[in-house]
C-alpha cells in the first residue's frame, strides 16, 4: 500500500489535525505551568535578596565601616547559597566569598545575573547567580546574590524535556495516524475493488462482511443489500429483453419474408412492387434498431464477458478492410489500411470489437465525399492498442463530441442520411466493456476516432478467419 496514497486519507488528515491540536494544546499547559513556577520562584529568590539588601543598608548606615566588613566576612562564611562582595569604586575585592567582581548583566527589576567560579572540593565549577547591585555612601559598591544554578539546570532540562516530548508525542501521534489510515483505507479498498469488478459487469460480486459490527460492516452490508437488488432488476430486465427479443423477431422476420414473397408475385417494376421493397428496407431497419439495441443492452449490462479471450487485432482490422474497401472504391474514395509491425492482442470480444470498428469505418465512408481519404490503422502506443479511423468528412464539433455516443442522437448534418444514431452508442458500450476507451479529434478536415484497448502481449500466429467468421451481423448501426 503506498505511503502518498494513505496521507492522502481522510482518516490521516482528521489525526493529524488533532494531533496538532492537542500538541498545541499541550505544549502551551505545560510551557504555562514551566513559566508561571519559573517566575513564582525567581520572585522569591528576588524578595530575600532585597531583604539582605535592605538589612545590609541599614547595618551599613550605622556600623562603622571595619564592622560592616566583618559582618560581610561572617554572612560569606556560613557556606549557604548566599553570594556576597564588598568591593571600592575600582570594583577591588574588601571582604566577601567571590574572587573578584563578576561580569554582570542586567535583569528585570533592577535584578543582575553572573557567572562565577565555585570551588567545591578540588574541583572548580562555574555556576550562575542571581542579585543586586547596591552603591553605598563614599564610593563603595555592595553585591548581595543567590546561587541559581541548580535551578538553571533544572529550567533546562526542563525545556529540553517539553521539547522532545512534544516531538515524541507528534512523531507517535503521527504513526498511530498511519496505522490508523492504514487499516481504514485497507477497508476501503476491499469496497473499491468490488465496486470495479461490479462496475466492470461482473455483479455477482459482494463486499465482505466483517463480525466487528462497526460502520464499515453496516456499510458493507447496505450495499450487498443493494447489490442484490440491483441484480434482481437487471436479471428482471434481462428476462423481459429476452422475451421481447423472442416475441419480436419471429414476427419481423416472417414479416419481412412475406413481403419478399409478395414482391416476387408482383409485376416488374411495378408500383405495388416498388411499395412493398420500400416496406422491405424500412422492416430491415426496424430489425437492425432492434438488434442495435439488444447488443448495446448486452453490452453494458457485461452478459457477454464470459467469452472474452485473447485476439488478434490485426486479424480484426484486416477483415472490416476487405469488408469494406469495395464499397469504399464504389463510392470513388480511397481506401487504406495501416497496421503496425508486430501487431497487437487484446483480451476481448471478437464479434464485439469488430462490430464496433465496422461502426466507424462504415460513418467514415458515409460522410466522406467522392475523392476523399478513409484510412484504417493500428498501432501500439506505450502498453494499449489503438484502433484509429480518419476521414474527409465534415466531421463532429467539439461540443458535440461527448453527446454523440448517447443513443438515438444524430446531428443536424446527418438528419437526411440513412441511420439510426445507435452506431457510436454501441461503440462506446463495447469500449467500456473491454476497458478502453473511445475519443474523437479533427482530421483538418474530418474526423478522427480511436479506441484504445490494454495490450497482453505480442501478437501470437494466428490462424485467419474469413470475414463471415469476424463479422457475423456485418451491417453497421446508425
Amino acid at each position: 500500500m503506498r505511503t502518498h496514497k494513505i496521507l492522502r486519507t481522510q482518516a490521516f488528515r482528521i489525526v493529524a489535525i488533532y494531533l496538532a491540536i492537542f500538541a498545541l494544546s499541550a505544549f502551551a499547559l505545560v510551557g504555562f505551568v514551566y513559566w508561571n513556577t519559573a517566575r513564582v520562584l525567581d520572585r522569591e529568590t528576588d524578595a530575600t535578596i532585597q531583604a539582605e539588601v535592605t538589612g545590609l543598608v541599614e547595618q551599613y548606615q550605622r556600623l562603622p565601616f571595619y564592622t560592616f566588613t566583618d559582618v560581610i566576612i561572617g554572612r560569606s562564611v556560613r557556606g549557604d547559597e548566599g553570594l556576597y562582595l564588598l568591593a571600592n569604586n575600582n570594583h577591588r575585592v574588601i571582604a566577601g566569598n567571590l574572587d573578584s567582581w563578576p561580569q554582570i548583566s542586567p535583569a528585570e527589576n533592577g535584578l543582575v545575573e553572573f557567572s562565577y567560579q565555585r570551588r567545591i572540593g578540588a574541583t572548580t565549577q562555574l555556576r550562575r547567580a542571581r542579585g543586586q547591585v547596591f552603591m553605598l555612601a563614599q564610593g563603595f559598591y555592595l553585591l548581595v546574590a543567590r546561587d541559581v544554578d541548580e535551578r538553571r539546570q533544572l529550567e533546562s532540562v526542563f525545556q529540553t524535556a517539553l521539547l522532545w516530548g512534544t516531538g515524541l508525542m507528534i512523531l507517535i501521534g503521527l504513526a498511530g495516524g498511519f496505522l490508523i489510515s492504514r487499516r481504514v483505507l485497507a477497508r476501503l479498498d476491499v469496497i473499491n475493488r468490488t465496486s470495479g469488478q461490479i462496475i466492470r459487469g461482473d455483479l455477482s460480486q459482494r463486499v465482505p462482511e466483517g463480525h466487528r459490527g462497526d460502520e464499515f460492516d453496516d456499510l458493507a452490508h447496505n450495499l450487498n443489500r443493494m447489490l442484490d437488488r440491483i441484480e434482481r432488476l437487471l436479471r428482471g430486465i434481462r428476462e423481459v429483453s429476452d422475451n421481447v427479443a423472442h416475441d419480436l423477431r419471429s414476427p419481423l422476420n416472417r414479416l419481412r419474408n412475406r413481403l419478399e414473397l409478395a414482391a416476387m408475385r408482383q409485376p416488374p417494376d411495378s408500383e405495388t412492387g416498388r411499395d412493398i421493397d420500400a416496406a422491405v428496407q424500412e422492416t430491415d431497419r426496424l430489425i437492425g434498431t432492434f438488434n442495435s439495441l439488444l447488443l448495446i443492452a448486452e453490452a453494458e449490462a457485461g452478459s457477454v464477458r464470459e467469452t472474452m479471450h485473447e485476439i488478434s487485432l490485426t486479424d480484426v482490422i484486416e477483415g472490416v478492410g476487405e469488408l469494406y474497401c469495395p464499397l469504399a472504391e464504389e463510392r470513388g474514395q480511397h481506401f487504406s489500411v495501416t497496421i503496425s509491425p508486430g501487431g497487437a492482442v487484446i483480451r476481448g470480444n471478437r464479434n464485439l470489437i469488430s462490430q464496433a470498428l465496422a461502426n466507424l469505418v462504415d460513418n467514415a465512408i458515409k460522410y466522406t465525399p467522392a475523392g476523399g481519404n478513409v484510412s484504417v490503422a493500428l498501432e501500439n502506443s506505450g502498453g494499449q492498442a489503438v484502433l484509429t479511423v480518419k476521414d474527409d468528412g465534415p466531421g463532429i464539433p467539439a461540443a458535440d463530441r461527448e453527446r454523440v455516443i448517447q443513443r438515438f442522437v444524430r446531428l443536424e448534418s446527418s438528419r437526411n442520411s440513412p441511420g439510426t444514431g445507435l452506431g457510436l452508442s454501441l461503440v462506446a458500450a463495447v469500449a467500456s466493456l473491454h476497458e478502453g476507451r473511445l475519443s474523437f479529434g479533427d482530421n483538418h478536415p474530418g474526423l478522427w476516432a480511436t479506441l484504445s484497448f490494454r495490450r497482453v502481449g505480442d501478437e501470437p500466429r494466428m490462424a485467419r478467419v474469413s470475414t463471415q467468421e469476424l463479422l457475423p451481423q456485418p451491417e453497421p448501426v446508425g
